[in-house]
């Protein structure tokens, strides 16, 4: 491949050094990094050592403005993606934004306002899950109709354990000022977006929220969530921070069948023969007898298909850049577009604004309520100044 997107990273932290890393190695063959931008003076040393054909720049404006770079990735804070984005866009730099979006939904609006009058811009998020080709493989059978109509979808997503000296490392963490939240916002973005992704977007949330529950923090480290999808189906979404041993378990039950998936990475696939009602008003009481004691072939009735794929560590990660910079190329088709990113926020603030008020909250909450009750509380911890 002769033509290579030139890729600036700002922000290099873990998640930007990681990325820088995988194109080294040569894993985003389409994609070359050309500048980096920190503003930790010692990242300078860095790069000229690790890096040695990229440039290095303190300020991300002066790197989006230098021409070194076609786009950008935005491993920074997650209060400062959605400018960030905007920046770059504003300069013709197409933008890959890390997740989430934003903290709050009226600042990943804006965003996504900017980008919608830039379209010849790629505008994408790093949403790596929806590059697991498990999951990739699950929303082809949902959207197929394989298991029918959803009638019910459970997450169980606890294992994200992380201990008190985790949270005490850095002054930021774990505050509403400087993060924005706790494990809605930090650990569970992957997994509020794969849920909505794979099976819709619900109309209304109620959620009971724990903030400090098991450790010394402010935010939020035990959640359930109760989402209503506006015809008769339900979910719950569990995450919690203090789970040692942790669980991951996702239901999704049709009306013609059902998935499970354990640890994101074996589904079992359960696919009815006759939808569901047509069997309850079809069999027998002696049949429905038969089959509780084992009498009856249950493959009469479903079938049963168990999917595992082998994913590589990385390989997700570097397959959205690789994506990202063949939309740029040659326009294909992006897996996470950047439009895609408000959704999950949206979701985890439904989540918050449910537990701050006790009520059921639609999907479609007043974005200023949210933030006045966002700023409440950055007021409140008296460390960060309160946002607009």
């Amino acid at each position: 491949m002769t033509q290579k997107v030139r890729l600036g990273i700002i922000g290099l932290g873990t998640q930007g050094s990681m990325y820088a890393k995988f194109i080294a190695d040569g894993m985003v063959p389409n994609m070359v990094v050309t500048a980096i931008a920190d503003t930790d003076p010692a990242k300078a040393t860095v790069v000229r050592d690790t890096y040695p054909d990229a440039h290095f720049y303190d300020d991300h404006i002066a790197l989006l403005e230098s021409g070194d770079v076609d786009a950008v990735v935005t491993t920074v804070p997650h209060f400062l993606h959605p400018q960030m984005g905007i920046d770059a866009l504003s300069r013709g730099v197409h933008a890959l934004v890390e997740k989430p979006a934003g903290v709050y939904t009226k600042q990943v609006s804006e965003l996504l306002a900017f980008a919608e009058t830039v379209p010849q811009l790629s505008f994408g998020i790093m949403f790596n899950q929806r590059n697991n080709p498990l999951y990739r493989r699950l929303k082809e059978i949902v959207d197929a109709g394989e298991i029918g109509d959803i009638r019910r979808t459970n997450w169980i997503i606890t294992t994200w354990w992380r201990p008190q000296g985790y949270y005490d490392q850095s002054e930021w963490r774990a505050t509403w000022g400087g993060e924005g939240g706790g494990v809605l916002v930090n650990q569970a973005p992957h997994q509020l977006d794969l849920w909505q992704w794979i099976c819709g977007v619900p109309e209304k949330v109620f959620s009971k929220v724990a903030y400090g529950f098991r450790r010394n923090i402010a935010v939020e480290d035990e959640v359930t969530a109760v989402v209503d999808y506006g015809n008769g189906a339900t979910g719950v979404f569990v995450t919690a921070t203090h789970d040692l041993t942790g669980t991951d378990r996702f239901e999704i039950l049709g009306d013609a069948g059902k998935i499970v998936v354990e640890n994101s990475k074996t589904a079992t696939v359960t696919r009815l023969k006759k939808p569901e009602r047509e069997l309850s008003e079809s069999m027998s009481m002696q049949d429905v007898g038969k089959l509780f004691m084992g009498q009856l072939d249950p493959t009469e009735y479903y079938t049963t298909e168990t999917i595992e794929f082998e994913s590589a560590w990385g390989d997700q990660h570097s397959g959205v850049l690789e994506n990202f910079a063949a939309n740029i190329l040659d326009g294909t088709p992006l897996l996470a577009p950047g439009s895609d990113g408000i959704k999950g926020v949206r979701l985890a603030n439904a989540i918050h604004l449910s537990s701050w008020t006790g009520k059921e909250v639609s999907l479609d909450f007043d974005e200023d309520e949210y933030l006045a009750e966002l700023n409440k509380r950055i007021a409140d911890e008296a460390k960060f100044p309160v946002r607009a």
